[in-house]
């Protein structure tokens, strides 16, 4: 029997469970003592594991793809028309973190949404589409500085030239996806776009503090700021720190140094920029030589894609400027470019009447992060709706969500996926019209 639209309870037992899965994968890591997972490491196979025993107890058929994909899929009661694919409705996020993360990051949004399916089977509900729950292996980059790997693979958009990347062990993402005797370029042939595709849905923690300003637990997002990352190699002389006059020093860590203060002074000029340099690596490393190269991590965001690439070019001169006073050699390398990604409407109009379901009113944000959503967006439509976040802290082990406001998470995703399934918004295997 359907529970009734206006009475729908969060069953308590699966809140309870949802808060005890964020506890037991926040404490599946690949080193002692803090949490972290990297794209294809033993804690991610254990993680995905346990994704599998979940939903395999809530009835979902599980599978894990050939990048490292969890995914967890219920099909609908609808008898399938032949030759049309069956609609498709994708709620998930990642499940991979950054070095010494918090639990919430990622994880809420795969568990969100596997609480989500069992809600809708509490209720009695069968939405006239198939859901999937999808856990992306690999959205922060941690191991080889691509973001997105997982999502761009879910989608069919996995680039060849990715493979020759290397992670800072030295090992190339191909000989990663070369283990067991297996071949990388299998796993290229292997991705393909999923059939029916209406939208995703993705549950994330803010990662700011604005809900916690305005008192609200969760908000819906608008757009996902513009996103170039880069890496930077300087290339000066190494000598000896004793006998090397100053005036004859090619320093690459001074230049470094003096481009790191460029970096942030370009996004204190620029009205809502964020820019971060994150890793910085130094060669020959040894406290009586000076250094002779230097390579830097850059993340450099905005909103609007014109200003985020009139500032990259801008940078480019200056730092090239900096080293060259020095006589210090400087490489741009270009990681990963990603342009603003604005939210489906009509998506995003049925997360905000769920949101007025549980609070006084909707905030709505941009999202200065990337998100798996912004991949997805490429092929479907996309919405997002964030939950508070302590303090507006993540990427970090005091990163926290109450349980009260992981509730309401769960309460508007669940009423999300209950009024697409009643023709709020009508759905095909084209998406959300």
């Amino acid at each position: 029997m359907e529970v009734d639209r206006a009475s729908r309870p969060i069953d308590p037992g699966i809140l309870a469970r949802l808060q005890a899965r964020l506890d037991e994968l926040g404490g599946i890591s690949e080193e002692p003592g803090r949490l972290t997972r990297w794209f294809q490491s033993d804690a991610m196979r254990r993680v995905n594991q346990r994704m599998i025993e979940w939903g395999t107890a809530a009835g979902l058929v599980p599978t894990v793809d050939a990048i490292g994909n969890v995914r967890l899929r219920r099909d609908s009661a609808v008898v399938p028309t032949p030759g049309v694919p069956r609609p498709l409705l994708v709620l998930g996020s990642h499940l991979d973190t950054v070095r010494d993360a918090g639990r919430f990051d990622g994880p809420l949004g795969v568990l969100t949404a596997l609480a989500c399916v069992e809600q809708l089977q509490a209720w009695g509900k069968v939405p006239p589409f198939d859901v999937e729950v999808v856990g992306f292996a690999d959205e922060e980059g941690l191991r080889f500085q691509t973001a997105y790997l997982g999502s761009a693979f879910y989608i069919g958009q996995f680039q060849e030239a990715w493979l020759g990347l290397r992670g800072e062990e030295g090992v190339t993402l191909r000989e990663v996806l070369s283990h067991e005797g297996g071949v990388a370029e299998s796993v290229l042939a292997a991705q393909r776009t999923p059939d029916g595709l209406i939208g995703y849905l993705e549950v994330h923690i803010e990662q700011g503090p604005h809900l916690e300003s305005v008192d609200r637990a969760v908000g819906v997002v608008s757009a996902i700021a513009a996103q170039t990352r880069a890496r930077l190699l300087f290339t000066g002389r190494a000598d000896h720190a004793g006998t090397t006059s100053m005036e004859l020093r090619r320093d690459a860590l001074c230049a470094a140094a003096e481009c790191i203060l460029a970096v942030e002074a370009k996004a204190r000029s620029v009205d809502g920029m964020r820019a971060t340099v994150g890793q910085i690596a130094v060669e020959p490393s040894a406290s009586n030589v000076v250094p002779a190269t230097v390579t830097l991590s850059l993340d450099i965001r905005h909103a609007v894609d014109a200003v985020l690439a009139a500032a990259v070019e801008q940078l480019k001169l200056e730092t090239a400027r900096l080293a060259a006073v020095r006589g210090i050699g400087l490489r741009w390398e270009i990681l990963q470019e990603g342009t603003a990604v604005p939210m489906d409407e009509h998506l995003s109009a049925v997360l905000r009447s769920g949101v007025e379901r549980v609070q006084r009113d909707v905030p709505v944000l941009v999202s200065g992060a990337g998100h798996d959503a912004a991949v997805m967006a490429r092929v479907c439509p996309v919405a997002m709706l964030f939950v508070r976040c302590r303090g507006g802290v993540s990427h970090h082990p005091d990163e926290f969500a109450s349980p009260t406001d992981i509730a309401a998470g769960l309460s508007v995703l669940a009423d999300a996926v209950c009024r697409l399934a009643d023709g709020d918004v009508a759905v095909s295997g084209k998406g959300i019209r």
